[in-house]
C-alpha cells in the first residue's frame, strides 16, 4: 500500500501522530505497573491492546463539543481527547492537584469538565444510560427553544460516545440504554471493545453466539459496524462511518471492535492461569502497536530509526511526568468531606426558609398532599424550563391525540395529573418499565444542566435503580472533586397502612438512603410541608430522595392550603407539632399522626404531657431541635415505620445517647415495625406496623421509668 491510498482525511503525519498517542498510552501502563510494584501508586488497570480503536475513533470526534462516557481501559482515548500523561499519573498517585478527581477516584477513570469527558465510574455498565440521558438532554432542548441556552454547550450535530468492554454488555442497563437510544433515535455511539474476556470469562460464555454485534443487529434504526480494533485503517474507517451517521441525526450507532488484552485484567489477575500459551502468542501477533508500526513502515511514512526515536522520546516524557507526579502531595485530611453536597447552594439556609410567610389563596380551600405536590410541580415547571418530569405512567397519555378524548392518567396516584397538558410531552413523558432506566437517564440529563424530577412508582421496586442511585447519583460530585454534579429529585411513594398492600407495596426502608453519603432524604407528613419541601428539593443543587407516603396522600387530617409559588421549608428543620413537658416523641411520616393521637390519650387519660417532634427531613437531621426538646423533657421515644432493627431509631438513639446523655432521665426507647415484611392480610399488617396503641404503650412505659 502507498501513502496516497490512505483513507480520506488521514495524512501520513496524522498516522505518525496517532501512533505516538498509542505508544504514550502503552508507556503509561508500563510506568504505572512499575510504580505499583514500588508502592508509589495503589491500583493499576491497563488499556493495553485497545489503543488502536480508541485513537482511531477519537480522530473523528470533537472534545469540548461532543460528550464522552469512557470506561477504565480508555487511556489512549483520554490522551487523544486532551487528558495529558501528567493528568493521568496525578490520578494514579492520588495527588491533591489531580485535575480529574482530586485524589478521590482510582486511576484509569478519565474525567474532564473542559473536554466534556464525564466522571468515569467503576461499576460496569452504569455509563450507558447516563450517556443516553446526556444525548436526550439535547433532544429535549431541540424541542424547546428556551432550553437551548440553558443546558451545557448545546450543538445541533453533537454526538455522545459511550465505551465499554464486551463483558459489560451482559448488564441489563446496556440493553435498556440501546432500547431508549433507538426509541428516541438519539446520536449515541456505543463503542464495545471486545478483547475476548471479562476478567477470566471468555466471550462465548458471556454472550450467546459469541458476538454482541449479531445480538443487537435487530434494534430498529441502529447502525451496527464490526471492525478489527487492532488494524488502524479499518478502525479509522469504521469510526468515521459511525460518527458521520450520528452527526447526520440518522440514529444511534454500534461499533464492535475486536481488540486484544496483552496484559492481565488488572494487577490482581494473572491471565496465564486461564489462557493457553498458543492463545497468548496469537494475541501478541495482533498487538495494535506492532501492527500500526508495521503499517507506517510499509507505507514508507517513517523509518525504523525514526520510530525508535519517537518511542524513546515518549518513554522519556512519560518517565519525567511520573517523576513529577510522585512528588505531588496527597489531599489534606480536612478535605475528606468536601464535595459531598453543593458548596454554593445551601438548602438548610435562610434563602430556603419562607415557611412563616405563605401566600395563601383567598378562598382558603383545603387541599390534599396529592393536590399540593401537583401544585408545586406546576409552579416550578412554569418558573424553570429546565425541569422535566418522567417515570412510569406519569404522563397524562403518551399518545397525545388521545388527550382530546380521555381524562389522562398522570401517575398511579394522580400526583402528576395535568402536567403534560400544561407543559407538553417534551417535558412530561413516560419511561419504560425500568427503574434503572429512569434514574440513569436522569443523571445524564442533570449532568448536562436539566433538572429532572422523576418518579419511582413504588419504593418496593426501586432496587433495580439502586446501583445508579448509590454508586452514581450520590457519588457524582464527590468522585469528580466537584467538577460534575447531578442535582435532581427522585420522588418515591412508600409505606404501609394500606390494608392489602402486602410485602411488595408497603416497604419503607429510608435508612438505605440515609446510609448513602451525598443524598438528601425528605419525608413530609402534611400537605403543606410536602409542598414547601418539594420546592426546596427542586431549587437546591443536590440530589434528593423525596419520600411520599401513599397513606398520607389523601388523608383529611393533613390537608392544607396552597401556600403560594415561593413557599419553601429548609432542609434540616424539624417542627414541634405538639408541646409537652414530660417526654419527647421524635417521629416522621405516617407515625406523626399516630404519635399525636397517642400523646392526646396520654394527656387525657394518664396526665402525661408529650412533646411531638416531626423531623420532616432525615438527611440532614435536625439534631439541634432534638436536643432542645430532650433537654426540656429529659426522656425520649423514637417512633418510625420501618423495621426496628438497624433502623432510623437506632441511629437517632445512638446520637442522643452520645450527645445528650447528661439530660436523660431514662433509657432511649423505640417504637417501630416488627422485623419482618408487611403481610397482605389486614390483621397481620396491623400487627406488624406500629399503631397508636404501640406508641401509647411506649410513652407510658418510659414515663413511668
Amino acid at each position: 500500500m502507498a501513502a496516497e491510498h490512505l483513507p480520506e482525511g488521514l495524512g501520513p503525519e496524522d498516522l505518525v501522530r496517532f501512533y505516538r498517542t498509542m505508544v504514550t498510552a502503552r508507556r503509561l501502563d508500563d510506568r504505572e505497573i512499575s510504580l505499583k510494584r514500588q508502592n508509589k501508586i495503589f491500583f493499576q488497570i491497563s488499556g493495553a491492546g485497545h489503543e488502536c480503536i480508541q485513537v482511531a475513533v477519537a480522530a473523528h470526534l470533537r472534545p469540548a463539543y461532543d460528550w464522552f462516557y469512557l470506561y477504565y481501559r480508555d487511556r489512549a482515548l483520554a490522551l487523544a481527547l486532551g487528558i495529558t500523561p501528567l493528568d493521568q499519573l496525578l490520578q494514579a498517585v492520588g495527588a491533591d492537584d489531580d485535575p480529574q478527581t482530586g485524589g478521590r477516584q482510582m486511576p484509569g477513570h478519565p474525567t474532564s469538565v473542559e473536554l466534556q469527558v464525564t466522571s468515569t465510574s467503576s461499576p460496569t455498565g452504569t455509563q450507558f444510560l447516563q450517556a443516553v440521558g446526556t444525548a436526550e438532554a439535547a433532544y429535549r432542548a431541540a424541542l424547546q427553544e428556551d432550553l437551548r441556552e440553558r443546558i451545557t454547550n448545546f450543538q445541533e450535530d453533537e454526538v455522545v460516545l459511550v465505551c465499554a468492554g464486551d463483558g459489560t454488555t451482559s448488564q441489563g442497563e446496556f440493553w435498556e440504554a440501546l432500547n431508549t437510544a433507538c426509541n428516541l433515535s438519539l446520536p449515541v455511539i456505543f463503542l464495545i471493545q471486545d478483547n475476548g474476556y471479562a476478567i477470566s470469562v471468555p466471550v462465548e460464555v458471556q454472550t450467546a453466539g459469541g458476538s454482541i454485534s449479531k445480538l443487537v443487529s435487530s434494534f430498529p434504526g441502529l447502525l451496527v459496524k464490526d471492525c478489527d480494533g487492532t488494524d488502524f485503517l479499518d478502525s479509522y474507517r469504521a469510526g468515521r462511518e459511525v460518527v458521520e451517521h450520528c452527526r447526520a441525526r440518522k440514529g444511534p450507532a454500534f461499533l464492535h471492535a475486536y481488540t486484544t488484552r496483552p496484559y492481565s485484567h488488572s494487577m490482581s489477575d494473572d491471565e496465564r492461569m486461564y489462557r493457553t500459551r498458543a492463545e497468548l502468542e496469537e494475541q501478541e501477533r495482533r498487538d495494535p502497536l506492532t501492527r500500526t508500526r508495521a503499517l507506517i513502515l510499509e507505507l514508507g511514512i517513517a523509518t525504523a530509526e525514526e520510530l525508535d526515536r519517537l518511542e524513546e522520546e515518549v518513554g522519556a516524557a512519560v518517565a519525567a511526568a511520573a517523576d513529577e507526579a510522585v512528588q505531588r502531595p496527597q489531599p489534606e485530611p480536612e478535605t475528606a468531606m468536601r464535595h459531598l453536597y453543593s458548596e454554593s447552594v445551601d438548602p438548610t439556609g435562610e434563602a430556603f426558609d419562607t415557611e412563616y410567610s405563605p401566600a395563601y389563596a383567598e378562598d382558603g380551600k383545603l387541599l390534599t398532599m396529592v393536590d399540593l405536590l401537583n401544585a408545586c410541580m406546576k409552579d416550578e415547571m412554569a418558573r424553570d424550563p429546565r425541569i422535566v418530569v418522567f417515570g412510569e405512567d406519569v404522563a397524562d397519555a403518551s399518545r397525545e391525540p388521545a388527550l382530546e378524548e380521555v381524562q389522562g392518567k398522570g401517575g398511579v396516584f394522580k400526583v402528576t395529573h395535568g402536567l403534560q397538558r400544561a407543559f407538553g410531552g417534551g417535558r412530561v413523558f413516560n419511561s419504560p418499565l425500568a427503574e434503572a432506566n429512569i434514574i440513569g437517564r436522569a443523571i445524564g440529563m442533570a449532568v448536562r444542566g436539566l433538572k429532572p424530577v422523576v418518579e419511582i412508582q413504588f419504593f418496593d421496586y426501586i432496587w433495580p435503580a439502586f446501583m445508579q442511585l448509590r454508586d452514581e447519583l450520590a457519588m457524582m460530585r464527590y468522585r469528580s472533586n466537584g467538577g460534575y454534579s447531578a442535582p435532581m429529585v427522585v420522588r418515591v411513594t412508600y409505606g404501609g397502612y394500606l390494608k392489602g398492600g402486602g410485602p411488595y407495596h408497603s416497604q419503607t426502608g429510608e435508612t438505605l438512603f440515609l446510609h448513602t453519603p451525598g443524598l438528601r432524604v425528605v419525608l413530609p407528613s402534611t400537605a403543606e410541608d410536602a409542598n414547601g419541601l418539594l420546592r426546596t428539593a427542586i431549587r437546591c443543587d443536590d440530589p434528593v430522595i423525596f419520600l411520599e407516603h401513599k397513606h398520607l396522600y389523601r388523608q383529611v387530617y393533613n390537608k392544607g392550603r396552597n401556600p403560594g409559588p415561593d413557599f419553601m421549608i429548609p432542609f434540616g428543620k424539624a417542627k414541634v407539632v405538639r408541646e409537652g413537658t414530660d417526654l419527647t416523641v421524635v417521629t416522621a411520616g405516617a407515625l406523626v399522626k399516630r404519635s399525636l393521637d397517642a400523646a392526646k390519650l396520654a394527656s387525657e387519660e394518664h396526665g402525661v404531657e408529650v412533646e411531638v417532634l416531626d423531623l420532616r427531613t432525615l438527611s440532614p437531621l435536625d439534631m439541634e431541635a432534638i436536643g432542645t426538646s430532650v433537654k426540656k423533657t429529659n426522656k425520649v421515644l423514637i417512633a418510625h415505620e420501618d423495621s426496628q432493627a438497624w433502623g432510623l431509631g437506632s441511629e437517632i438513639g445512638a446520637r442522643i445517647a452520645d450527645e445528650l446523655f447528661p439530660w436523660l432521665d431514662g433509657p432511649v426507647r423505640r417504637v417501630a415495625s416488627l422485623d419482618t415484611w408487611v403481610a397482605y392480610a389486614p390483621r397481620l399488617e396491623e400487627t406488624i406496623l406500629p399503631q397508636t396503641g404501640d406508641v401509647l404503650e411506649g410513652i407510658l412505659e418510659l414515663a413511668a421509668y
